[in-house]
């Protein structure tokens, strides 16, 4: 153990000079806001997930207990709550009500995503595993709320790349297939009174959006696009005979639109946005109408159709100024609903509102333990691309010191199909607090900025998206507020891919990297997917590049076939369970480095899958983390506990 703490020391004093050194410790000491315990960032909130059922007269949450999150349930107005889950080697993943006297949750088995639905009633009385098959998944495709005993979920253990649709009662476990799967089905969707209405089947790049007028007919096909158009079904019509989808057909940027199913076209646009794509419909299931669509730009946007949500919404933002607002829920009588608050700063409260009455109170704080006058602004940032494109993103900067020369870590997103948000981010906020400047870039492919934006991104994993997030980085360099020596860099999923990219594409810009769970060879990653994501192959070597056909191009865009040219410390974390991007894309990498004689820190846990849920795995990941970035980029680490 000395030994390797005097090799870590000389690397940190031929990473940086003494008057390097002398001029971050100095720096990191003046000013910044007080040392926050890493615990807090990362340990289970106080109450969390609240859910009201359907008459209105109990709430329902998840609360810690034996260090895992499980589901209470108390009358609204007692204070006394009931455990009715008793989990305690994993967190319970989502639950929900089921009619007014049982709960439904999901859970899989040590991060595997092999999700098996479950039920209990309200008092705990009679649990019940509705789905007791090994190796299959379960997928909730409509909680049949006009139905207080049954449940419409997707089963593939028929076949494992495929769901069917399955029919349980929640109070006996008695189950009955209601649709079965011909093999190329990816998706279903039911109208207002839970009847099976829709489907979506794929050939790998193109999709067919099928229809039905009753679950007695036959579907037939709407509409086939290709896999770079979306004409996706968000909600029927209240008579149950026309859709509103979210479409990109014709156009850049996704709109949300009124479909003729008979004539198969656009009737009506609701709503279009000229800079973003909006996908989320809002409504009212008492009034069946639509009420509004959110989008986001820099930060959630509303836009509202319906007067009595429009006024609703100006009522909650005027009761908690100062505060992102959201309606998190009501009863079937819309008239008892639950709220939601955040800022980027604080992860907020839950409030209880009955707006007959008017009583308004809050329910609980998430984390209260965290002072948002300790912790650090999100602010978004924009900058161009060598090719011209704007690139959105977020930048943190530590509270209480000067943006200037500051130790950097660039984090980049998952997915890469997705997207950054403005909002209350633990990580983000513990490295800050640590002194980091923290770079968030919404680099080409990210969801959300239309479908040239996304297409930029094919074929370009280590190249054009690699390049954007460089792009950032010399962009903050330039502006003063990066040490061009002390800029680090740590993702997961994708951000894990793009931390080893970034470490072999541009050596000289990253001081360290740390991998959480990242892809380092995409021929394996391809390999090894999930089997219900063989649908989607075809889709996935277009847009990423063919095993095969562009053997070349996979490999140059594999980080562990040029793991010769990391030269900086790396460290790497790995679910042992993780379905997605398999324990052996991590095993490479460190193999690869061990050979040219690189000691690599290599977490892995054994009950852990794409990610780490279990709070005690958190606690060991982040503070590697924090010790690994402070030796390397010079912040600060919290002292030891004894």
């Amino acid at each position: 153990m000395k030994t390797k703490a005097l090799v870590l020391l000389l690397q940190l004093l031929l990473l940086f000079p003494f008057s390097a050194l002398a001029q971050k410790n100095a720096q990191t000491k003046a000013g910044l806001a007080p040392l926050i315990p890493l615990k807090d960032f990362f340990r289970n909130p106080v109450k969390v997930a609240y859910q009201i059922s359907p008459n209105g007269e109990y709430l329902a949450f998840m609360q810690p207990w034996e260090n895992r999150l499980n589901v209470f349930v108390e009358k609204i107005g007692t204070g006394q709550a009931t455990r009715v889950t008793s989990a305690k080697a994993r967190d319970i993943a989502g639950y929900a009500w089921k009619g007014d006297n049982r709960i439904v949750y999901v859970q899989d088995t040590g991060g595997d995503e092999n999700f098996r639905l479950y039920a209990v009633s309200i008092d705990g009385s009679n649990p019940k595993d509705l789905t007791p098959f090994e190796k299959v998944r379960a997928q909730i495709i409509d909680e049949l709320k006009q139905n207080p005993n049954e449940i419409l979920v997707g089963l593939n253990k028929r076949m494992p790349q495929v769901f069917d649709v399955y029919r349980i009662n929640v109070n006996t476990g008695e189950m009955q297939m209601v649709a079965e799967n011909p093999g190329n089905y990816t998706g279903w969707g039911t109208d207002w009174d839970g009847k099976l209405r829709i489907a979506i089947t794929t050939d790998g790049v193109n999709s067919t959006l099928l229809f039905r007028n009753s679950e007695t007919e036959k579907f037939a096909p709407l509409v086939t696009t290709s896999f770079k158009e979306t004409i996706a079904p968000l909600l029927f019509t209240a008579d149950n005979r026309q859709l509103y989808v979210a479409t990109n057909i014709g156009r850049d940027k996704t709109a949300i639109v009124k479909y003729d199913v008979e004539n198969k076209k656009e009737l009506e646009k609701i709503f279009e946005h000229p800079e973003v794509d909006v996908t989320n419909l809002l409504s009212s299931r008492k009034r069946r109408v639509i009420t509004g669509v959110s989008f986001t730009t820099d930060k959630t946007q509303y836009h509202f159709i319906d007067k009595q949500r429009a006024d609703l919404q100006k009522d909650l933002e005027r009761r908690l100024p100062g505060f992102e607002v959201r309606l998190a829920g009501c009863n079937d009588n819309e008239d008892k609903c639950l709220v939601r608050t955040f800022t980027d700063r604080s992860r907020g409260s839950y409030y209880f509102y009955d707006l007959k009455s008017k009583d308004f109170r809050k329910l609980a704080d998430i984390s209260p333990w965290l002072n948002d006058q300790d912790l650090a602004p999100m602010k978004p940032i924009k900058y161009q691309s060598r090719d011209g494109l704007t690139i959105n993103g977020y930048l943190t900067l530590p509270k209480g010191v000067a943006a200037r020369n500051l130790p950097v870590v660039v984090n980049p997103h998952g997915g890469p199909w997705y997207r950054d948000q403005w909002g209350y981010n633990p990580e983000v906020q513990f490295l800050a607090n640590r002194g980091y400047a923290v770079l968030q870039v919404n680099f080409r492919g990210s969801t959300g900025y239309g479908r040239k934006f996304w297409e930029a991104s094919f074929k370009q994993w280590g190249k054009a998206m690699q390049d954007d997030i460089t792009d950032g980085v010399q962009w903050l360099i330039k502006q003063g507020i990066a040490d061009p020596k002390r800029i680090g860099i740590y993702g997961g999923s994708y951000g894990g891919y793009a931390t080893l990219a970034g470490l072999v594409y541009t050596p000289e810009l990253y001081a360290a990297g740390v991998d959480y769970v990242g892809v380092s060879n995409l021929f394996t990653f391809m390999k090894s997917i999930p089997p219900y994501w063989k649908p989607y192959l075809e889709m996935l070597y277009e847009m990423v590049g063919h095993p095969e056909k562009e053997k070349d191009l996979l490999t140059a865009a594999s980080p562990v076939f040029h793991s010769d040219k990391i030269k900086v410390p790396l460290l790497i974390a790995q679910g042992a369970n993780d379905p997605r991007v398999n324990k052996a894309e991590s095993d490479q990498m460190v193999e690869a480095l061990k050979k040219r004689g690189i000691e690599v820190p290599y977490i892995v846990k054994a009950n852990e899958g794409h990610g780490f849920a279990n709070e005690e795995n958190r606690f060991e990941f982040y503070r590697a983390m924090e010790e690994f970035l402070g030796k390397h980029l010079g912040g600060r680490v919290e002292k030891a506990s004894d």
